[in-house]
C-alpha cells in the first residue's frame, strides 16, 4: 500500500484552485510507455478552460528545468489509454484464478479509505516507520547528497517527504504518482512549504515502466534522492521487485541514492490484525476495487456478494488479499459474463516481507552497494540507502 493521500474534500479544493501547468510531453515517452490516465483530445479540450494542455497533433512545449518557485505537472499520456486499462481488467478478470492489479484500489473513494487504514492501530507500518525515521534520521542524513534532486515515488501527499527537504537542502521537488488529483493537491502544499526549489510532478504509472528523463538529465549536477517510503515495495513480486530497482538504478548517474523502507518479516497475528482489522476499514478498502471496475468497465459487481480475506502464505513470505465471492453467480463485465461460485476468490493485492538480508540482496543483484541498513527495535520494519555500486 502506498503513503496515505490527503482528505477527498482537500484533493478537490486543492485540484479547482490549482494554477500549475499540465503538459502533455510527448518527448518523454518512450515507445511503449504505459499512461496512467487516459486523456483524448475531446477531454483535454474540455480542461482547457483552467489547465495550459497541450493536444495531440499540436507541437508540444518543450520542457527546460523549472524557474525556481515554478511548479511543472508533466502528465504523460497517449490515446487509448483507456482501452488499455479496459483490457489490463478484462485479462485479469476473465483469467481462470482471477485477479486485479492493487492500483485500481486508489479511486478517490479508495484514497479516503486508505487514508483511514493508515490511522488504525493494527496497521503498524506507518507508526513504526515514523518512530524509525525520528530515530535514525540524523544518521540518514549526513550519508545523502546535498542539493539533491528528491524524488518522492508514489507521492500521495508529500507528507513524508516534507521533513526531509529542507534537511538535504534539496534543490528540486519531484513528485511521482498515478493519480493526477493528488499530483495537484502535493505541488500546491509544496510550493507553500517550500517556495524556493523547484517543483515537479509526473503522473505515471512506475509498476509498468520508471522513465525520468527529466531527473536523469539533472543527475550530474543535482544527485537524485529516490524516496519510497510506506514499504509500498512489498506489493511487487520479487521478479518485479528487482526490475523496479534496475530501473530505478539507472537513473542514479554517479552520486544519486535510493532511500527505501521495507516491511520485514511479522508474526503471523499482527499481520493478519492488520490486513483484516476489526472495525472491516481494510474489508471495505478492498471491496471498494469492484467499485472501480463496474466504472471502467460498465460491469455489474455486487460488493456485498464478495467478503474480504487476508491470509499470510508463510511458504512465499506474502500477504494475500482477496475477495470470495459468497454464493454462485453471474458478473457481466461489459458484455463479458463471468461466473463466479461460492468460494472463488479475486486476489487483489500480494504483500511480500523481506528479511532485511534478503533484501539487501536483491539490492546487490540489481546492482546497488555501499548499503546502509536500519532497523526497528523489533527487527521487523527497515530502512535502506544504497548507491551504485563502485566500479571495480
Amino acid at each position: 500500500m502506498p503513503s496515505c493521500g490527503p482528505p477527498v474534500d482537500a484533493l478537490a479544493q486543492a485540484t479547482a484552485q490549482s494554477q500549475y501547468r499540465v503538459y502533455s510531453d510527448y518527448r518523454y515517452k518512450a515507445p511503449d510507455y504505459p499512461a496512467v490516465r487516459s486523456v483524448t483530445s475531446k477531454e483535454c479540450k474540455s480542461m482547457a478552460s483552467w489547465l495550459d494542455v497541450v493536444l495531440p497533433g499540436e507541437s508540444p512545449r518543450r520542457h527546460s528545468p523549472s524557474p525556481v518557485s515554478e511548479s511543472v505537472l508533466l502528465l504523460h499520456a497517449r490515446e487509448g489509454t483507456r482501452e488499455e486499462r479496459r483490457q489490463e481488467l478484462l485479462d485479469g478478470l476473465l483469467a481462470e484464478r482471477a485477479m486485479l492489479p492493487p492500483k485500481y484500489f486508489y479511486d478517490a473513494q479508495g484514497c479516503a479509505l486508505y487514508q483511514a487504514i493508515c490511522q488504525l492501530d493494527e496497521y503498524y507500518p506507518v507508526a513504526t516507520e515514523a518512530a524509525l525515521f525520528a530515530r535514525v534520521r540524523d544518521e540518514i542524513v549526513a550519508l545523502l547528497p546535498q542539493h539533491a534532486q528528491w524524488i518522492d515515488l508514489g507521492c500521495g501527499d508529500g507528507n513524508k517527504s516534507w521533513p526531509w527537504l529542507s534537511a538535504v537542502d534539496a534543490a528540486r521537488f519531484v513528485g511521482v504518482d498515478i493519480s493526477e488529483d493528488w499530483l495537484h493537491a502535493t505541488l500546491r502544499e509544496a510550493k507553500h512549504r517550500f517556495p524556493d526549489i523547484e517543483h515537479e510532478g509526473i503522473v505515471c504509472d512506475f509498476t509498468r515502466t520508471l522513465d525520468l528523463p527529466s531527473v536523469r538529465e539533472e543527475s550530474g549536477s543535482r544527485p537524485p534522492v529516490f524516496f519510497y517510503p510506506g514499504s509500498s515495495i512489498s506489493n511487487f513480486s520479487p521478479a518485479d521487485t528487482l526490475h523496479f530497482l534496475q530501473a530505478i538504478w539507472r537513473h542514479l548517474g554517479e552520486r544519486g541514492v535510493l532511500l527505501i523502507c521495507v516491511d520485514g518479516q511479522q508474526d503471523p497475528v499482527r499481520l493478519r490484525a492488520a490486513y483484516d482489522d476489526a472495525l472491516g476499514v481494510t474489508a471495505a478498502f478492498n471491496r471498494n476495487v469492484l467499485r472501480v471496475v463496474n466504472h471502467a468497465l460498465g460491469a455489474d459487481f455486487r460488493p456485498e456478494r464478495f467478503h474480504h480475506r487476508a491470509v499470510f502464505n508463510a511458504e512465499e513470505s506474502r500477504v494475500e488479499l482477496s475477495l470470495v465471492a459468497t454464493e454462485d453467480h453471474v458478473v457481466h463485465l461489459g458484455g463479458h459474463p463471468r461466473r463466479f461460485q461460492a468460494g472463488e476468490s479475486i486476489l487483489t493485492e500480494y504483500s511480500y516481507k523481506y528479511s532485511g538480508p534478503a533484501f539487501a540482496a536483491l539490492l546487490e543483484i540489481a546492482g546497488f552497494g555501499n548499503l546502509h541498513h536500519w532497523q526497528s527495535s523489533d527487527a521487523g520494519y527497515h530502512v535502506f540507502l544504497a548507491g551504485r555500486r563502485p566500479l571495480s
